[in-house]
């Protein structure tokens, strides 16, 4: 049985998050693929539809205030309500070390990565205050775990142990998201809109060369298992994909 609602997926053009914009199809939810590119996102929403999922595309880029604005604007008009947010729009940053990384990178990544963020998810608060069931997911990485990354941890098992990657702009921009999902999640209290934050795991993506190990569908999974969390499902938590059903925590 399909759990209906309506549901934003941003970057969903490709990648994990079009995996997300399928599964979430699959569950009987109206979707709104987001993508920066038009030809690209029609072309993605097409051959959704054509396995005949109710997704539409959405031109959203992230970086652009006043076309977010719109974006939140045709959803008001067209659904009236957003039963879930995934934000799952990102990109990589370079590998050289911190202090071989000019701030002007730094800056480029964080302004999709964080600000981004902030930017779609306050333009579609409003629209989301109106579902019965709200859910705001952000797609977020174990390397934007202080404390895993302090221990030289990662219990996903990607990096062996005593041994953490030091890449400053999207270690660091993760990192911010992680504490953008606990402010959020920290406001929303009570509201019955769950925030909560996912590492996908180390999936097949155009960030990592597409050297993962996992499909975009098995990174999907736990992303939309906490965007159709019920109501006594947690908020304010941080989790990754191990292969089981409800995933392993994560430290902040």
């Amino acid at each position: 049985m399909g759990v209906g609602g309506c549901a934003l997926v941003t970057g969903a053009n490709k990648g994990i998050g079009y995996a997300v914009a399928r599964a979430l199809g699959g569950l009987g939810m109206c979707v709104y693929l987001g993508a920066r590119d038009e030809r690209r996102g029609l072309a993605a929403a097409r051959s959704l539809g054509d396995d005949g999922l109710d997704v539409r595309f959405l031109r959203l880029d992230v970086t652009d205030e006043s076309g977010v604005r719109l974006a939140a604007k045709r959803l008001d008009d067209e659904v009236g309500r957003l039963d879930v947010l995934v934000n799952n729009a990102g990109v990589g940053g370079g590998m050289s070390p911190p202090s071989a990384t000019a701030t002007d990178q730094v800056r480029q990544v964080y302004e999709t990565n964080v600000f981004g963020v902030v930017t779609v998810t306050n333009a579609m608060l409003p629209l989301l205050r109106r579902s019965t069931a709200g859910r705001i997911v952000n797609v977020s990485s174990v390397i934007g775990s202080l404390t895993h990354a302090a221990a030289k941890d990662d219990p996903t098992g990607v990096f062996p142990m005593g041994v953490f990657p030091t890449l400053l702009e999207y270690a660091t921009s993760k990192a911010a998201l992680n504490a953008l999902t606990v402010t959020y999640a920290n406001e929303l209290r009570g509201s019955g809109i769950l925030v909560n934050a996912v590492s996908p795991g180390f999936v097949a993506t155009d960030i990592n060369g597409n050297r993962g190990t996992l499909t975009p569908a098995q990174g999907a999974r736990l992303v939309v298992r906490m965007a159709t969390l019920g109501a006594d499902g947690p908020t304010g938590v941080f989790v990754g994909e191990n292969g089981t059903p409800d995933g392993q925590p994560l430290c902040w």
